[in-house]
């Protein structure tokens, strides 16, 4: 552990920080899954349903600065593309 009173605080501040930005791409990583699930269930109009909110969670990740701009660009496209294979028009 550190040994100075600004590099305890430093630390400290980077192990909230650490778990906020887990706790964001955990939540982002879920609704992708859930999404995917549906998917494979086939279950179209919750698919349908979800989408919006999938990218809208993608965008607020990036937004709080727990993931990049350009990983966030790969998201969306993967979950677009899954959707065009099913056949599903969004």
């Amino acid at each position: 552990m550190a040994n100075h009173k600004s590099a305890i605080k430093k630390y400290l501040r980077d192990e909230k920080k650490n778990l906020i930005n887990r706790m964001n791409r955990s939540k982002m990583r879920n609704k992708i899954k859930l999404l995917n699930k549906k998917l494979e269930a086939a279950e179209a109009e919750a698919v349908k349903a979800l989408f919006p909110a999938v990218m809208s969670i993608i965008d607020k990740t990036v937004n709080k600065g727990t993931i990049h701009k350009k990983t966030a660009s790969r998201y969306k496209s993967r979950v677009t593309l899954r959707l065009r294979k099913a056949g599903i028009q969004v």
